[in-house]
């Protein structure tokens, strides 16, 4: 089974019956069109919830490029879509922190 779909993100701008929704396009390759989409079932199973204004990540089949498949819903805090995890910046080891021994305890 070959996996030739076209992945681009839009808006959502209706909900229709039974988990459809059009969206307008936002991806530089297919941008101001309109899609009819419906919802993933993954989807479907984890009730993720879409409304009218949600960044949503799109799957579309070459054969008929007036539906799609809604398969993400981006944060509504992130404008840009999904965060990348951040690697963990490496603090700069001084070099004469590293020479000294640690201060001995005092006995009272």
């Amino acid at each position: 089974m070959s996996k030739d779909v076209i992945e681009l993100t839009g808006i959502v701008e209706e909900c229709f019956p039974n988990a459809t929704f059009r969206v307008r396009v936002t991806s530089e390759q297919a941008a101001g069109h309109t899609l009819h989409c419906h919802l993933a079932g993954r989807m479907r199973v984890n009730r993720v919830r879409i409304l009218p204004g949600d960044r949503v990540k799109i799957e579309m089949t070459p054969y008929d490029l007036n539906k799609g498949r809604i398969v993400y819903r981006f944060s509504p805090n992130s404008p840009s879509g999904p965060t990348p995890i951040p690697a963990a910046p490496l603090a700069p080891k001084s070099p004469d922190a590293s020479a000294s021994p640690p201060p001995a305890p005092t006995a009272p």
